[in-house]
């Protein structure tokens, strides 16, 4: 009798240790101003279970790295105390690839010490950056950013009038490892974020739209990029290219396909020979470049081009300037307003009832970005694809990466 009480007074405070530890979670976001216009939300403690989980049927790595991992400050251990809620936000009027998060500071040395082991630079005013991270300290915390423009602003400024707009995290994300929500004004849009073994995948909170048909008919395709969108999903995908197509371009669908090919490209430069007469140089480098193909179905191609030609998107060149990557000819069908770049790419004939992008993973893309960090280099040559697919209401996106010997989270790139 003696020993079941025992046990009992044993298990009592084991279990109330596990659900402080993995299942009471403190709702209430701090650090979400209220002009942010985006919020991605991390349930901190369902991802920590869920790694435990991971790790609990992967006994080859519980002493890896032991020696290692003492010789480095962990970043729950520098000095912060990240929240149950991790709050990573947008703010209105600023860049799309512009995002920040906040978190407690409780141990300000101990967190200098840690950015000085990681290498991060002073840029004074209590500002540090490494690669394309900034860091901010304030009083009481400090703040990441993909940027350091929000950062240069006063602590009042940064979370304006955030005292007055208090959020939960009960408005954002229900049940899911975490959730991308839109805000405008009093309303806010959630879409789910789930992690699985080897594939992210994002959706409408209650989206029920099956897209494994689509992302089926890619399989064994070797194109780098394919895509079909119809007016709305066009105009939304413009936007990235700082340019808005509105309604009167007369343009009902699009589709194109592209890939990524290596070229010499030549550089001339001009030197003196020993008479001082000036000679042509040449030398040659390679560049990855897009190939690419792309039909704007529309019932009225005069008025389409017309369009074009009076926001000046078509050049003397025949042209069109609102795609980045040049050179490209411009011309005009019975049914369509055709791009096309250098080579013979010709764009697939789909059913235009369906809305995606397929984007396939090519070694060329990521070893031509010299800015990547040789950690980002391997996270993006384990993804797969990239899929996102719209019906109606419902929108989804799914990130998969290559089958590995360890799950998505397990995994030192994705750590």
């Amino acid at each position: 009798m003696k020993k079941k009480k025992l046990i009992a007074w044993l298990i009592i405070p084991l279990a109330a240790v596990i659900y402080f530890v993995f299942f009471y979670k403190d709702k209430t976001l701090q650090f979400v101003p209220e002009n942010a216009d985006a919020v991605v939300l991390i349930d901190v403690k369902k991802l920590a279970g869920q790694y435990v989980f991971s790790l609990t049927t992967h006994p080859s790595l519980w002493f890896n790295d032991a020696e290692e991992k003492k010789e480095h400050i962990a970043l729950k251990d520098s000095g912060i105390r990240i929240p149950d809620f991790l709050q990573i936000f947008h703010l209105k009027n600023t860049k799309f690839t512009e995002w920040y998060t906040a978190v407690e500071l409780k141990d300000q040395p101990k967190f200098l010490t840690y950015l000085k082991q990681q290498k991060f630079k002073d840029k004074g005013n209590s500002l540090y950056q490494k690669d394309q991270i900034f860091i901010k300290i304030g009083k009481g915390y400090c703040i990441f950013g993909t940027s350091d423009r929000a950062l240069k602003n006063t602590d009042s400024d940064f979370f304006k009038a955030s005292e007055k707009k208090k959020y939960n995290a009960d408005h954002f994300i229900n049940r899911t490892l975490g959730s991308f929500s839109f805000i405008s004004g009093q309303n806010i849009s959630n879409f789910s974020i789930d992690l699985r073994d080897d594939e992210i995948e994002i959706k409408n909170a209650d989206g029920s739209a099956d897209f494994t048909s689509v992302i089926a008919e890619f399989q064994g395709k070797s194109h780098f990029l394919e895509m079909q969108l119809d007016a709305g999903n066009m105009k939304n995908l413009s936007r990235f290219f700082n340019k808005s197509i509105s309604d009167s371009a007369g343009i009902s669908h699009m589709k194109g396909i592209a890939d990524l090919e290596q070229v010499n490209d030549t550089i001339i430069t001009y030197g003196y020979d020993d008479n001082f007469n000036e000679v042509e140089q040449k030398s040659y480098q390679k560049i990855v470049q897009p190939k690419y193909a792309i039909s704007l179905l529309t019932p009225d191609p005069e008025k389409t081009w017309a369009y074009f030609q009076n926001k000046k998107w078509i050049n003397a060149q025949n042209q069109l300037t609102i795609i980045p990557f040049q050179p490209n000819t411009v011309s005009k069908s019975q049914k369509a307003v055709i791009i096309r770049s250098s080579g013979n790419l010709e764009p697939l004939s789909r059913n235009e009832k369906e809305n995606y992008i397929f984007i396939r993973n090519n070694a060329l893309l990521y070893s031509s970005l010299k800015s990547l960090t040789e950690r980002e280099k391997k996270l993006m040559s384990d993804i797969e694809y990239i899929f996102y697919g719209n019906k109606g209401q419902d929108h989804y996106i799914k990130l998969k990466a290559k089958k590995g010997d360890l799950p998505l989270i397990l995994r030192r790139s994705f750590l």
